[in-house]
């Protein structure tokens, strides 16, 4: 988070704000940010990693907490603090709270078709280079799960890993060996034919790669609970509950992250400036 703020900061600020030099030193203000539409609020530690970093001696005070949800017209957050400093801070602070709660609004909405099913609505790798971290955690705070983080915590046995390695049931055995450094070992099938392949490995997760929703039903029959079943491509919000509903415990969704629209937040200073 730090580095995430860090970065954002030398982008936009750089060696200063200009326009912000317009303001007399001493002026004051009261600023609220609004969110103009019904959001998953997310970002609070970035937004008062920002504040910390241009406007230290600045006061919040949040009126909706982290992961809650705000109406259309809302006050999010109301800041006091030095003018020049928070005429600074304020689009960092908003691409932030735009980014990670559009990514939390729309996790929300995945999570809320699946209720009442055994599955969970996961993400993917398929981030923002950088903001990684920022993102899953947004998946979080909007009810979902986080897959691996990268390619350093779980083994995640793909096409082109089983090509390289020799085969399925090759690479499931070379991945015994570091099982003590990882979090997981899943595999991935495209094929009926592989998954009871897998099974007959002994694979205990198996991800089903772009299957068609019936060939998910015969899958979930074939396992019979040996495994734990992932659902992975070709799922969109239309199909989803059609998915859950195949009784797989997993669906991931790299829609979560890599489509997202951010949602529309805003900072308005009060009319007239507190004089220090």
């Amino acid at each position: 988070m730090h580095q995430d703020v860090e970065r954002a900061l030398d982008e936009d600020v750089g060696p200063g704000d200009l326009t912000a030099e317009l303001v007399p030193a001493a002026a004051r203000a009261t600023a609220t940010i609004t969110c103009r539409q019904s959001a998953v609020v997310c970002g609070r530690p970035w937004v008062e990693e920002v504040l910390r970093r241009v406007a230290p001696t600045a006061r919040a005070d949040w009126h909706v907490p982290e992961g809650g949800t705000c109406v259309p017209g809302q006050a999010v957050i109301v800041i006091e603090g030095a003018a020049r400093e928070l005429l600074t801070a304020e689009r960092t602070c908003l691409n932030f709270l735009q980014t990670l709660s559009g990514v939390a609004t729309k996790t929300a909405r995945y999570v809320k078709v699946v209720e009442g099913t055994r599955a969970a609505v996961l993400d993917t790798r398929k981030t923002i280079p950088g903001l990684r971290a920022a993102q899953k955690y947004a998946v979080r705070c909007g009810g979902g799960q986080n897959h691996r983080m990268g390619l350093y915590d779980a083994v995640l046995i793909k096409e082109n890993h089983i090509v390289a390695a020799g085969g399925l049931t090759a690479a499931f055995r070379a991945a015994h060996a570091l099982e003590s450094r990882v979090t997981f070992i899943q595999v991935e099938v495209e094929t009926l034919g592989q998954l009871e392949e897998a099974l007959d490995a002994g694979v205990n997760m198996v991800l089903l790669d772009n299957m068609p929703l019936e060939t998910v039903r015969e899958a979930v029959r074939l396992a019979q609970g040996r495994c734990s079943l992932e659902v992975s491509g070709g799922v969109t919000y239309e199909n989803l509950r059609a998915y859950a509903e195949t009784g797989v415990d997993r669906i991931s969704v790299g829609a979560l992250i890599k489509d997202v629209t951010a949602v529309d937040f805003s900072m308005r200073f009060s009319k007239r400036p507190l004089e220090a």
